[in-house]
């Protein structure tokens, strides 16, 4: 039995999605009610190689074609705002940890803002461009001094991790008293995950091990003693994640209907607050 066995009992047979990016291999999503998490199986047992792609973008700074060019500008423009939000916290140290940090540009514009910096970053090629920018990362989170970390960040993280609530309990160990999480994951709930279904982008199986509800990460974390006070949306990522749908839906991107997709997602989502992606942030109690 896996680690988190708890998450793998009176699973629901959801659907079936196929890895759009390296294998074009299919895996299962089942449903944890208990949590309102979905699952996916199986878990390969040699899952790094499943991130050995060019088209896993988060660990390149490619601007081959109009759309990894497209994507570079955003991600800078939304740098700019996790800066803003991080900085809104008013802490005296600064000391931050970004996990899964990828090339370093996140920790890069913290650093040249004051912070004091760390990260983490399992891939080894991504662990090297960072270095050429000045940014030096680690491969283990479990080597690191607890309560050294005033803020810590999970941008699109925590759906990777193999086991799960081992992570979350050791990311608390990290954090300050009263220090504060930050983590970003995507919304099955959210109107463009329902519209595309299986073909929805964010689902990116296997590299995407969990898939969360706002229920599944209040409930996680209040287990240990973590609340979340607050979220915020990542507008962009309905925009962005459409746009891959779209293609594996039809076999190429259609940019009018994908946006159309994720203006409507982003209108519902004012008043469901089911957005794409969401920004939790999260109190260390």
């Amino acid at each position: 039995m896996k680690k988190g066995k708890e998450f793998y009992r009176e699973l629901q047979p959801l659907m079936k999605c196929k890895d759009h990016t390296v294998s074009k291999e299919f895996f299962e999503l089942l449903k944890n009610e208990k949590y309102k998490l979905l699952v996916t199986l199986p878990v390969p047992t040699n899952l790094e190689n499943y991130y050995k792609s060019e088209k896993y973008i988060s660990h390149t700074n490619s601007k081959k074609s109009p759309f990894d060019t497209v994507y570079q500008i955003v991600r800078r423009y939304t740098l700019k705002k996790k800066l803003i939000l991080i900085n809104s916290f008013n802490t005296k140290e600064k000391t931050i940890l970004d996990v899964g940090a990828g090339t370093g540009d996140f920790l890069n514009t913290c650093k040249k803002n004051g912070w004091r910096v760390r990260g983490i970053e399992p891939s080894a090629d991504a662990r090297s461009k960072a270095l050429e920018t000045g940014i030096q990362l680690e491969k283990d989170l479990f080597l690191l001094t607890p309560r050294s970390f005033d803020v810590i960040t999970l941008w699109h993280v925590l759906e990777h991790v193999v086991d799960l609530k081992e992570y979350i309990q050791q990311i608390k160990k990290l954090l300050k008293p009263n220090g504060v999480l930050l983590i970003a994951v995507p919304n099955y709930k959210s109107y463009d995950a329902l519209f595309y279904k299986e073909h929805w982008a964010a689902f990116d199986v296997p590299r995407h091990l969990w898939h969360f509800s706002q229920f599944s990460i209040q409930k996680l974390f209040n287990e240990v003693d973590m609340k979340v006070v607050k979220t915020k949306p990542m507008l962009f990522d309905s925009y962005y994640v459409s746009l891959l749908s779209e293609k594996y839906t039809a076999g190429f991107m259609n940019p009018i209907k994908a946006f159309y997709v994720g203006f409507l997602s982003n209108l519902k989502a004012r008043r469901s607050s089911e957005y794409s992606s969401l920004i939790y942030i999260i109190k260390n109690l």
